[in-house]
């Protein structure tokens, strides 16, 4: 005899357990509240376009321990094997010696569950919760949580740190870029 009760059985059930597993942060505005968009620009490689960044936060200009967002809508189908890799060689590229390889193993691992193969129209958004990691969504749904600082500023600082790979988009993320 099944111990479920029996409103919690069957496809309404499923619904309710559903409901009461939700998180109070459903969607990545949650985790940012009063978000504006600070600066939005776009990424091409090789003439072909990749994504349009946003970068979402309470705070005009960032503050450093605010929290934000970067949201990518991408334009064109990527897998999530070569969104990992860039993200890692990034990463690596930046932090040099001071991230060990076991330390870019680990964070490889969190990517791999953060992100997903996109297609033109996806969107994901990465959540810097200073002090505390990311989250990540996959349109309004939370895909991943990285409950690790040093990964976070990592992660984030593949388009915020000034020695990026793309100065002009950072500087259109941040609004200090000149007309």
């Amino acid at each position: 005899m099944s111990r479920t009760p029996k409103v919690l059985r069957g496809c309404c059930g499923i619904g309710l357990w559903a409901l009461l597993l939700t998180p109070t942060w459903a969607s990545w505005q949650d985790a940012v509240p009063g978000a504006q968009i600070i600066g939005t620009g776009d990424f091409s490689v090789f003439g072909f376009d990749i994504y349009n960044a946003r970068l979402w936060s309470a705070a005009r200009p960032l503050a450093d321990g605010q929290p934000f967002a970067l949201e990518l809508i991408y334009r064109r189908n990527v897998s999530r094997e070569d969104l990992v890799k860039a993200s890692v060689d990034e990463i690596k590229r930046l932090a040099g010696s001071s991230i060990s390889p076991a330390q870019l193993a680990v964070w490889q691992a969190q990517m791999q569950q953060s992100f997903v193969d996109v297609q033109a129209g996806t969107r994901i958004t990465g959540v810097y919760l200073p002090g505390q990691g990311a989250r990540f969504f996959v349109g309004q749904q939370l895909q991943h949580e990285i409950d690790d600082p040093l990964f976070a500023r990592a992660f984030f600082n593949i388009w915020l740190d000034p020695r990026t790979r793309n100065p002009e988009l950072r500087q259109q993320l941040l609004g200090t870029a000149k007309p």
